[in-house]
């Protein structure tokens, strides 16, 4: 399998429909979906979300993007990583899962450095965003490390559950991106 992005420790690639069993380990885990607006996931809908992000990576003007976050190492699964371009003028947002049982090793701002690398780099992006709620410190901790600016908060924009929840918002622009990465 194609390796679209590859760190020190990890590497994104293209879901493949085999991969869905390790993505359910985690989006079948209530603490892991805490905080996002679907799951747990019953096996059908880790199934579905597999070929959903298949069938969107087919699709002429590709404006959704869902790779595996893998460890270089062992090939093991540990989460998923995904960008969807907003606008076609140059906007994205990105967004981010990590197993439970690998969180606080780094995976999530190793990942996320390098959707932000294919953002910039692969897709010609101005702006990156991305929003988690207020009360998901670990989230929050990692936007924060990878240099993204926190823009404010949006209030009650987003029901997930049956309740309204507030969303933090964070942003990198290209110039900001280039700045600290040379490119």
């Amino acid at each position: 399998m194609e390796i679209l992005e590859k760190g020190e420790r990890l590497h994104l690639r293209e879901i493949v429909p085999e991969d869905w069993e390790a993505l359910h380990s985690y989006a079948s885990n209530q603490e892991a979906c805490k905080f996002q607006p679907w799951g747990p996931n019953s096996e059908k809908d880790s199934i579905f979300f597999v070929q959903q992000a298949i069938r969107d990576r087919e699709v002429r003007h590709r404006s959704r993007f869902v790779f595996a976050i893998v460890m270089n190492e062992t090939g093991r699964i540990v989460g998923n990583i995904e960008m969807n371009i907003i606008d076609w003028d140059g906007v994205g947002e990105i967004g981010f899962i990590i197993h439970p049982e690998h969180w606080g090793k780094g995976y999530a701002t190793e990942a996320a450095l390098l959707i932000l690398k294919h953002s910039f780099e692969a897709c010609h992006l101005h702006r990156v965003s991305a929003t988690c709620n207020p009360e998901n410190v670990a989230s929050i901790y990692v936007l924060e490390k990878i240099g993204m600016v926190r823009e404010g908060v949006l209030r009650q924009d987003l029901l997930i559950k049956g309740s309204w929840r507030d969303s933090c918002i964070y942003s990198m622009l290209k110039d900001e991106w280039a700045a600290k990465h040379g490119s």
